[in-house]
């Protein structure tokens, strides 16, 4: 619709600039000046060969009318008024749209606009709570699942970018992600500074893509950050509006970004391979594609329902035992609060995720079958270190895939019957009755579940940060 409107605009000027009505107009290209009204308002479309007419009539050309820029900086500020009253926020007020008429003073409009963009700053910061945070990412993780995590137009357009590339085996260079980014107009730029809030920054007036010198301690390597930033550009993505947008443009960049990194018909070959030898290890996935193991047991959880007919759940666990990111398709109840949301809640201590943790060598990836309420599940996880503190990633199938997996041989068993306090979350009777009304202890919260995010343009990114930024680093300034 804004680009309609957009068009409309462009209509209007060149009309305008050429001294005729909308009849005038209407009579040169056989239409009612009604007709006209309706398009240059942006209600209505019209056809490529009336807009063809309408250039020849007024004097330019079919590409001057279809350009996406506003054709001056009133009708810049027209077209935002008008996107703004058309968008649900503003419609939930229920308050009579402006008409943005010759008679509305460009400084009227300049604080009608003003309004709309204070008001989108509200609803941003209202969204950015923590409450509201994770019923967007318990909505996002049962879409996947409606899905079985799998996003058929993201892989086709991974599959064309890195065929483009030239690649075509083995891991991505850095490289080929370079030859990627310049094909879009982009230089990647490695800084010591980039904003503390922000993986990287890519200034869209310069073409350039800030990234850091080295890759980010807990798995998010360089050619994974560069391959999210230009996803942006390729997934043409606008700056999101509401916490579920800004959610769904994350999951979308790191889905491109795992499939340039492990492209599809390579990933699913060496997947089949290595079912066809009963020998699935997300480390030799790992391993073949030169990426981190989460990013690894991610993209297993893409491809394996879709691909190799296996479902599985997927799980980033804390050391203290709170979930960061969770995933299953297949029946494994995940702990859950009352909206629904598992980020922050606490596994089971007989589960894999938390069970690893007690290993002393942790090199390598341990293995162990669960018992639970909803059947038996083999697991396989892997330690790993993050920038603050340990976490696992476990990958899990249920009872009868396990026959496909390295590590089907474990003779680690453990029985969970969570939610049950009885399981592991009530303490031992003997020891609650020597302890309890003896001791206090001080709460470490988990401030990546309880804290807001900073209410900048983009959620979690500090503006003045990263406008001082930019601006010490455009090639102007140096």
């Amino acid at each position: 619709m804004s680009d309609l409107v957009t068009l409309g605009q462009r209509i209007r000027h060149f009309r305008t600039a050429a001294g005729l009505t909308l009849d005038q107009l209407g009579d040169r290209v056989g239409v009612a000046g009604s007709q006209l009204s309706l398009m240059e308002n942006g209600r209505r479309e019209p056809r490529v060969t009336l807009l063809t007419s309408i250039a020849e009539a007024l004097g330019t050309t079919l590409g001057e009318l279809l350009d996406s820029s506003p054709p001056s900086p009133r009708a810049a500020l027209e077209i935002e008024l008008d996107k703004a009253q058309r968008s649900p926020h503003y419609a939930a007020l229920g308050l009579p749209s402006v008409r943005a008429s010759r008679s509305l003073s460009d400084e009227v409009l300049e604080s009608l606009v003003g309004l709309h963009r204070a008001l989108l700053d509200r609803e941003r910061q209202a969204i950015a709570t923590p409450e509201e945070a994770r019923r967007a990412n318990t909505a996002q993780r049962l879409h996947m699942r409606t899905l079985d995590n799998y996003l058929p137009d993201i892989e086709e357009l991974a599959q064309q970018v890195v065929a483009e590339s030239g690649h075509i085996s083995g891991a991505l260079t850095h490289r080929e992600v370079g030859l990627m980014a310049q094909k879009l107009g982009f230089e990647l730029v490695y800084v010591n500074d980039l904003p503390h809030s922000s993986r990287s920054v890519t200034d869209l007036e310069h073409g350039r893509i800030y990234l850091p010198p080295a890759s980010i301690p807990g798995g998010h390597g360089l050619r994974s950050m560069a391959m999210q930033a230009i996803a942006h550009r390729l997934l043409d993505h606008e700056v999101p509006t509401t916490y579920a947008e800004f959610l769904r443009q994350r999951l979308e960049i790191n889905y491109f970004a795992a499939c340039a990194l492990m492209p599809r018909e390579q990933a699913v070959a060496f997947l089949t391979q290595a079912k066809r030898d009963r020998n699935i290890a997300v480390e030799d996935f790992r391993d073949a594609f030169g990426v981190t193991h989460e990013a690894a047991a991610l993209r297993f959880t893409n491809l394996a329902t879709r691909h190799l007919d296996l479902t599985v759940h997927f799980l980033r666990v804390g050391g203290d035992g709170a979930v960061y990111k969770a995933y299953e398709n297949d029946g494994l109840s995940l702990p859950v609060d009352v909206t629904g949301s598992t980020e922050g809640q606490l596994v089971c201590r007989q589960w894999s995720a938390r069970a690893a943790f007690a290993r002393t060598n942790r090199t390598t990836e341990y293995y162990q079958y669960t018992d639970t309420p909803e059947g038996t599940f083999w697991e396989s996880t892997q330690i790993g270190s993050g920038t603050n503190d340990e976490f696992s990633i476990t990958v899990g199938v249920p009872f009868h895939d396990s026959k496909w997996f390295r590590g089907r041989d474990t003779v680690e068993r453990h029985r969970s019957t969570c939610p049950d306090p009885s399981c592991c979350k009530r303490p031992d009777g003997e020891l609650a009755g020597r302890w309890q009304g003896k001791v206090w202890t001080s709460a470490k919260l988990h401030a990546h579940i309880l804290s807001p995010l900073p209410s900048g343009t983009f959620p979690g990114v500090d503006d003045h940060e990263l406008y001082h930024f930019l601006e010490s680093h455009a090639p102007s300034q140096r």
